[in-house]
């Protein structure tokens, strides 16, 4: 048997130990005789190469050491991935801005840790995305105008980052925000009030923006320095009606609600809006709001609204009902009246007998829309042109309040001067006169020149029609010194003749009058100037312009000097040539 010690020199890893011993090993080793063991059979032989693999085993450098150094490479490695993304992670966080709602502004805008710059700030709104003027303050994006409560606005934000670490997240970043702006309402729409000399308005929610009035139209707007869900405002009378606006935003604004108040009392009562006295649109409802339920207050009956309107009365909830007029509606210059029956009395009604009824007055057609109106269907010698109108019997009565803006021109270059300088857009006057009496001729009114509300209603209804006059335009002038007579039609001289104007003590008045009588024939009568009277039958081609005067044909022995009681007479032949061309509304002018 043999004892081997196996060990391991190595200074620099085993100090302060010099050696190692690492295994003993014992083994028998065969006897040599001849260069041969004396051993026999196989078992030798697995002996000794069992021994020399132990000693491989025991001799052979560990696996497990290269093993260890490669996890701790991979380690080192994984740590600086995982910085890596921690710095990445930490940019992104640091350069990211947002847009979120403000409890003043319109939005705010959260700029990142890293600093930037705001580069553009939109706001639309509606399905065509129109634009809604906006200014910074700060971080806070504001309306410069106001903006409708409980609309959607679209904001979108453009922020820049630092040059520094744009290039890792990218140089801008878009933001985008959606904004429902916000809205309130009444709680209470009718009031029963005590003794108190204040209306209290409470809100849904708290309002800094708050407008009131007599009407819809007429509001008084404040800003509140903070916020309320309460306002107080004096009571002008014991029962009556008021239009209150209000918003949360003081940049906003929103549609009145109308506002009721009665006295506590057991008597019915009602209010008006609009309220009586004051002006009504051709189409404005009037409604009208109870004390009582409406069955209790009025039984069955429903309020007879006067002139005779086409319409109805809707209701709409127990206490409040509305006259919706249709058609034509009350009509141009119209006075309206609603009486309450059952004696319901109505607040700002009539005093006396008639304290249940209402009234209030429709405005008439403005001049200038008469002259626009009438220009458009061929009645003055000027044309039209301007804003549309729609071919809506209400928007054309509303046009007819509130003319749409627009210019004239003369329908031919060849103007009579006293024509061309009796013309005044949006005047009165007899240019504007005998174009309504010429077309209350064509249209079987009474020819008085005057634009009553029957007059209107034709005169829209043949606009929207297309009904023109083709006529044309004429203008006759009457010289009394040179005693002639020349007629002007469609920019040309149809007829020159001479006259026979009034002798000195009946004479011919100057002046422009249109014509209101034309008659083919006719019988004249009257007083000489001696007292006698005269009766003239078959007179042709007779057309009065002003009281007895008339242009007209009679036999003389010479024309050209005064010779008629006031009239303008004429041979036959020219007599009947001017004829055709001076309806009714025709201009003739004496001078």
């Amino acid at each position: 048997m043999v004892n081997v010690d196996y060990r391991i020199h190595d200074i620099a890893r085993m100090s302060p130990l010099k050696e190692a011993l690492v295994a003993r090993v014992s083994y028998l080793k065969p006897a040599e005789t001849g260069g041969r063991s004396t051993f026999r059979g196989r078992s030798t032989f697995r002996t000794s190469r069992s021994a020399r693999r132990t000693h491989r085993r025991l001799t052979a450098p560990s696996p497990r050491a290269p093993r260890r150094r490669h996890l701790g490479a991979v380690g080192v490695a994984a740590l600086l991935l995982l910085a890596i993304g921690g710095l990445v992670a930490l940019a992104f966080v640091s350069t990211k801005a947002s847009l979120s709602n403000d409890d003043t502004a319109l939005a705010r805008i959260n700029m990142p840790l890293a600093g930037g710059s705001v580069q553009s700030v939109t706001v639309v709104t509606g399905p065509h995305s129109r634009q809604v003027p906006v200014e910074r303050r700060g971080d806070q994006i504001w309306p410069t105008h106001t903006v409708p409560a409980h609309q959607l606005l679209r904001v979108d934000v453009v922020v820049k980052r630092p040059g520094w670490i744009g290039w890792l997240t990218g140089q801008t970043q878009k933001l985008r925000l959606n904004v429902m702006t916000p809205s309130t309402s009444l709680v209470e729409h009718n009031l029963t009030l005590g003794p108190t000399k204040t209306i209290l308005l409470r809100f849904k929610e708290p309002v800094r923006a708050f407008a009131y009035g007599p009407d819809p139209t007429h509001l008084t707007r404040q800003v509140l320095a903070k916020p309320l869900d309460h306002i107080r405002l004096p009571r002008p009378a014991e029962a009556g009606t008021i239009a209150v606006a209000a918003a949360p935003r003081a940049w906003e604004t929103s549609p009145a609600a109308i506002v009721s108040w009665f006295p506590a009392g057991s008597s019915a009562g009602a209010v008006a809006n609009p309220a009586p006295g004051t002006q009504l649109g051709p189409h404005t409802p009037i409604t009208l709001t109870f004390s009582q339920p409406i069955d209790k207050a009025l039984g069955n009956s429903r309020p007879p609204v006067s002139p005779n309107t086409p319409g109805t009365w809707q209701v709409l909830n127990s206490q409040v009902m509305v006259f919706k007029p249709q058609g034509y509606g009350y009509g141009l210059g119209s006075t309206v009246q609603v009486a309450l029956p059952n004696g319901v009395k109505l607040a700002g009604g009539q005093q006396g007998a008639s304290s249940s009824t209402g009234t209030w007055k429709v405005p008439g057609g403005s001049t200038l829309r008469l002259q626009q109106l009438l220009a458009q269907l061929g009645y003055l010698p000027v044309s039209w042109s301007g804003h549309h109108t729609s071919a809506t019997m209400q928007a054309q009565e509303d046009a007819a309040i509130k003319p749409p803006s627009g210019s004239f021109d003369w329908r031919y270059s060849n103007v009579p001067g006293a024509l061309r300088g009796a013309w005044t857009p949006g005047a009165s006057g007899t240019i504007t006169r005998g174009a309504v009496m010429a077309f209350q001729n064509d249209h079987n009114f009474t020819p008085d020149g005057v634009a009553g509300a029957a007059l209107w209603r034709s005169l829209i209804n043949a606009a929207i029609a297309g009904k023109r006059s083709h006529f044309g335009y004429s203008y006759v002038t009457v010289s009394l010194s040179g005693q002639n007579l020349n007629l002007w039609h469609n920019g040309r001289t149809m007829v020159t003749t001479p006259v026979n104007t009034g002798i000195p003590s009946r004479p011919t008045d100057p002046g422009t009058f249109p014509v209101y009588e034309h008659l083919s024939v006719t019988t004249m009568s009257g007083t000489n100037p001696d007292g006698s009277t005269y009766n003239d039958p078959g007179i042709q081609w007779v057309s009065y312009f002003n009281g007895g005067d008339a242009l007209h044909a009679f036999t003389r022995a010479q024309y050209g000097f005064p010779q008629s009681l006031g009239c303008v007479e004429m041979q036959l032949d020219p007599a009947g040539k001017v004829w055709p061309y001076t309806p009714i509304g025709t201009l003739v002018h004496v001078a």
